[in-house]
């Protein structure tokens, strides 16, 4: 599939031109012949002979944008002085930063945020621990971690080059939720070395967000941490994506007026993502669900089945299909992919039910070409920002985390990433509602906060303890 320029590669390109000839009229049309779409033209310097300007423009990866710095320093008269990536710009020093919460400005501020008056803080929570959640950062902290071995489509990159994402991670939960977190790049991928690192640093946090861990270590990592610490412990890879799934797919067979306990739901990918999807899925009431990997329909007699799977096989496929996932995908009403690039064709999702639902979420690439899935299907989604009804993780996280720590949350369950997939689906309103748009923008004004207030009530219940929790939650 073709990738359409993004903004993502965009470039920022400074040159020097004759005033006052055909070159200025010429540079939108230089840059759109050469396949990119220009999205600002600005004069910096002017004299009487000449002008300096920036051309910023959208690429569709970097050999592209090095194809449109040639052909505008090919026009007649134009001299290119300087080529800058605007995304490379935005990540110099980092994306995040830490500050104060109080103006250090004399001696009085000193010895009250400082020693000697913190000493008096320390000694309250050596006498009771739980109030480092009212009088420290933890109260609104949380780690995302990671070993940099599944960083988004990268693969294992190491903790180093994981870092821009954590960054990234961390500046999200701050703009949606308020949250301040902390990016942990560990540099080892055993995982006892990672459950004891994490268990560790665990007392300066209320929250812990795994990220980019390969699968199946992060299975173990998450479920030894969730037994050891006091905190919640959330997989965005696994649970993240299945809150998002679930909220598009509640929507989405409203489109198409199906039941939740009716269709037939067949998945691509068994890993990480596919693994929480599925068992979200059976806690919404999904009765009927097929999964395929690469090695074909996962089913209790499969030879040679993996054990990480072995639970899987028992929970799924009641009918007993075989086969390859285009086999099992016969007659479906619903596709899930979170697995590998161009696996279907639109001619597969044909042999699907009448008012199909295809959510093709590999990423860049999807499982199927969305234009050719939208011939066949009645809702389309994938995870691109490019097409209608993106499925997008920043949906779900921060608001989670939010309520999560407004609850003063110990763990974290299945009911509550329920709660957060109702409140994403509920942002979108019956009048809004169609085939282009089953998911709320992550800009949405209210999304988040709804997310939170829910994940809140879901945890109190759980809890058994009332809707306010003793100081408040956030302010």
């Amino acid at each position: 599939m073709a990738t359409s320029p993004s903004i993502s590669y965009s470039i920022t390109v400074r040159l020097e031109l004759q005033a006052g000839g055909t070159a200025t009229s010429e540079l939108t049309s230089t840059v759109e012949r050469a396949g990119g779409v220009v999205t600002a033209l600005d004069v910096t310097a002017s004299g009487h002979d000449k002008l300096r300007m920036d051309v910023t423009c959208a690429a569709s990866d970097t050999a592209h944008a090095d194809e449109i710095v040639d052909a505008l320093r090919a026009m007649e008269g134009v001299v290119v002085h300087k080529v800058s990536d605007r995304t490379f710009l935005m990540h110099l020093g980092g994306t995040i930063e830490m500050q104060p919460k109080h103006p250090i400005r004399n001696r009085d501020d000193l010895s009250m945020v400082y020693t000697p008056g913190v000493a008096r803080v320390c000694e309250a929570i050596a006498d009771n621990p739980d109030d480092a959640r009212r009088l420290t950062v933890k109260r609104n902290a949380v780690a995302v971690v990671t070993d940099g071995s599944a960083v988004l489509g990268l693969g294992n990159i190491g903790p180093a080059a994981a870092l821009p994402v954590m960054e990234g991670k961390s500046a999200l939960f701050k703009r949606f939720a308020g949250i301040d977190a902390w990016p942990l790049c560990l540099d080892t991928q055993d995982a006892d070395q990672i459950v004891e690192i994490v268990r560790a640093i665990a007392p300066g946090f209320a929250g812990i967000n795994l990220e980019d861990i390969s699968a199946p270590r992060c299975f173990e990592i998450e479920a030894r941490l969730r037994d050891i610490l006091d905190i919640p412990v959330f997989h965005d890879d696994q649970h993240g994506t299945a809150i998002v799934v679930l909220a598009a797919l509640e929507n989405a067979l409203r489109v198409v007026g199906k039941q939740m306990r009716s269709v037939r739901v067949v998945m691509s990918g068994a890993g990480a993502a596919g693994s929480a999807i599925l068992r979200v899925l059976l806690e919404a009431g999904v009765t009927d669900v097929v999964v395929a990997d690469v090695e074909g329909v996962i089913h209790r007699d499969r030879p040679n089945l993996h054990e990480s799977l072995r639970w899987l096989a028992e929970a799924t496929n009641r009918a007993a299909v075989t086969g390859s996932l285009r086999d099992a995908l016969k007659g479906a009403d619903v596709f899930i992919g979170v697995s590998a690039p161009n696996i279907l064709t639109g001619e597969d999702v044909a042999t699907m039910a009448d008012g199909a639902i295809v959510f093709a979420l590999a990423n860049p690439v999807p499982e199927v070409d969305p234009a050719a899935a939208r011939r066949h299907a009645a809702v389309v989604a994938t995870g691109r920002s490019d097409y209608p009804n993106q499925i997008n993780n920043v949906l779900a996280f921060p608001g989670v985390f939010r309520g999560l720590l407004d609850a003063a949350a110990h763990g974290i369950d299945s009911s509550i990433l329920v709660a957060a997939a109702e409140a994403i689906a509920g942002a979108v309103t019956d009048d809004e509602l169609n085939a282009d748009y089953i998911i709320p923008s992550v800009f949405h004004p209210d999304v988040h906060k709804s997310v939170a207030a829910a994940v809140r009530h879901a945890a109190e219940t759980a809890a058994g303890i009332g809707s306010t929790s003793a100081d408040g939650g956030h302010g």
